[in-house]
């Protein structure tokens, strides 16, 4: 489980402090896959951060129970200088994951070929992606964080990213950030909605659906 208690966070900005999550909370329970909407830039993609670690709150407490991937997709956790090989090692050995076993499954899905032994800094945006979906993969989580990140690079790794989280949902669970609804639909239970720093959770996808509609309903007028 991840229990997000009371969460508030915020950053300066040239016109005062800006909140983006105020006295947030949240249970991630396993066996459901959540989804998070929210409008541009109310500060989903910061949540995503706070929940795997990679950012802390200016206070509350976040209590992970289950193991939590980086987000999907991103690759900035990589070294620059190293081959992608190198930084899948590395990442290895990290989590206590067998490298033989990672490296030929990275291999395979990623379709890198001989770029798996070129600098990761050479890589093109979508090329990332695939190097750190198929090792998020390839390592194994509870839980998976997707930022929307997943749906770069070419059509067919797209498809095949999407048919990989559809397989996914059978041995773990997501926490997914997406305009897409059909996305949302396809991937997930339960839903929440960002709004003007409160989160609102709904334990019915539909429902979430309907409420964050509203609110971009609101926008408009």
């Amino acid at each position: 489980m991840i229990s997000l208690q009371d969460i508030c966070h915020g950053y300066k900005t040239k016109d005062g402090f800006h909140t983006v999550l105020d006295h947030v909370n949240i249970d991630f329970k396993p066996g459901h896959s959540t989804a998070i909407l929210g409008l541009n830039g109310v500060g989903k993609s910061t949540l995503i951060r706070i929940i795997g670690g990679a950012e802390h709150p200016r206070s509350g407490k976040v209590i992970r129970t289950s193991s939590v991937s980086w987000p999907v997709g991103f690759g900035g956790c990589f070294n620059g200088s190293l081959t992608g090989r190198e930084n899948l090692r590395f990442v290895c050995r990290i989590y206590g994951a067998d490298i033989k076993t990672v490296s030929s499954f990275v291999e395979d899905f990623s379709e890198l070929g001989e770029y798996m032994d070129m600098p990761f800094n050479s890589y093109s945006s979508g090329m990332r992606a695939k190097l750190a979906f198929g090792l998020s993969l390839a390592v194994g989580f509870d839980f998976y964080l997707v930022d929307e990140a997943f749906s770069v690079g070419d059509v067919v790794f797209r498809k095949k990213a999407t048919k990989a989280l559809q397989k996914l949902k059978d041995q773990a669970s997501l926490i997914f950030v997406s305009h897409s609804i059909n996305s949302v639909k396809a991937h997930c239970d339960r839903g929440a909605v960002l709004n003007k720093g409160k989160l609102e959770s709904f334990d019915n996808l539909n429902d979430a659906i309907k409420r964050y509609t509203e609110v971009c309903n609101e926008r408009r007028h």
